[in-house]
């Protein structure tokens, strides 16, 4: 672990530099030798890709992150009354746009002592931490920068908080790995904490994939961008030319699923793992899914995962979801 101390009010602590380079190998050939083929959804979102993640929640098409914002600014005075919470915990906390209206409602209740924003991406850790900081005065920040699948043990330890985990990020787990991670997050908060999960609901099959099938292709920059780190992590010659942008809804499995297609037959080489294989024209590696739920299956998620639900929210057309929740 890295840990610097920015000022008085900031503490970053990155754990991304000691990921052992054997496990970063395995899990890359395992995805790349998959079938269908694969990469872990977590290499989007580099800097780069966290920077055109901020471009796509502007999109006219995604109505996620406005609904969402909406919906937070309705109901923050009433999340943060319900939960008592001093302390405010984020998991994949981006730009932590969405989250100033709980810190502003914190504010308002005089609430608002300590914000953990934890991110795989350091450099916009500690943009946010610096903007916060700046923004409230005598907050205190600890910043982590890691993988919130390997990295929960290192949120800092404190006082009567509430963990959030917005934007509808659960849905890009598989159903088993969803219920393992939100256990894992039940098991290092304490007894009384909240808990804050925001969904996708299932709404209009054309609403949905329009919403990753932006017209100005933002979000096919954004896709492709993986490629860009498979070069730089492990030399792989994947051209983002030679392939193409998909995203289409799987009813079946209630999910967006993001592709990216080879549009011609091509050699990969990836000599950071060892490992060579040729691409058919026309086949595709799975970059991200987007499972959407309804307020049941949002329910048996958290009951599942040891967590009691306190209360639901949703807008009035029904397009996200805000689940509090409580470890007993």
């Amino acid at each position: 672990m890295n840990r610097v101390k920015e000022d008085k009010n900031i503490i970053i602590d990155v754990h991304l530099d000691g990921q052992e380079p054997n496990d970063l190998h395995a899990e890359l050939r395992t995805a790349l030798t998959s079938t269908p083929r694969s990469l872990p959804t977590k290499y989007l979102y580099d800097d780069r890709g966290s920077e055109l993640f901020e471009q796509i929640c502007e999109l006219p098409e995604y109505y996620q992150t406005r609904t969402e914002s909406k919906l937070l600014s309705a109901c923050a005075d009433q999340l943060v009354s319900m939960s008592g919470a001093e302390e405010l915990v984020e998991l994949g906390s981006g730009a932590a746009t969405k989250t100033r209206l709980l810190l502003d409602a914190m504010a308002r209740a005089q609430q608002l002592r300590f914000y953990v924003p934890f991110d795989v991406s350091e450099g916009i850790v500690r943009r946010v931490a610096q903007e916060l900081a700046k923004e409230y005065d005598d907050l205190q920040i600890h910043g982590v920068v890691g993988d919130f699948l390997a990295h929960l043990e290192h949120i800092p330890e404190g006082g009567r908080r509430l963990v959030i985990f917005l934007g509808g990020t659960i849905g890009n787990l598989g159903q088993e790995a969803a219920r393992s991670f939100l256990s894992s997050i039940q098991k290092e908060m304490a007894s009384g904490d909240f808990f804050l999960l925001g969904v996708q609901l299932e709404t209009d099959i054309h609403r949905l994939e329009r919403a990753y099938n932006d017209a100005q292709g933002v979000t096919g920059q954004f896709n492709k961008n993986i490629l860009h780190v498979m070069q730089k992590l492990v030399g792989a010659t994947m051209n983002p030319d030679a392939f193409q942008h998909i995203a289409l809804y799987n009813q079946a499995k209630h999910r967006i699923e993001m592709w990216l297609r080879s549009v011609k037959e091509q050699k990969i080489d990836v000599p950071g793992i060892n490992l060579s294989f040729t691409l058919k024209k026309g086949e595709y590696i799975l970059t991200e899914i987007s499972t959407k739920y309804d307020r049941p299956r949002a329910e048996t998620l958290l009951e599942q995962s040891g967590f009691q639900l306190v209360e639901w929210f949703t807008d009035p057309e029904q397009l996200m979801g805000l689940a509090l929740a409580r470890k007993p």
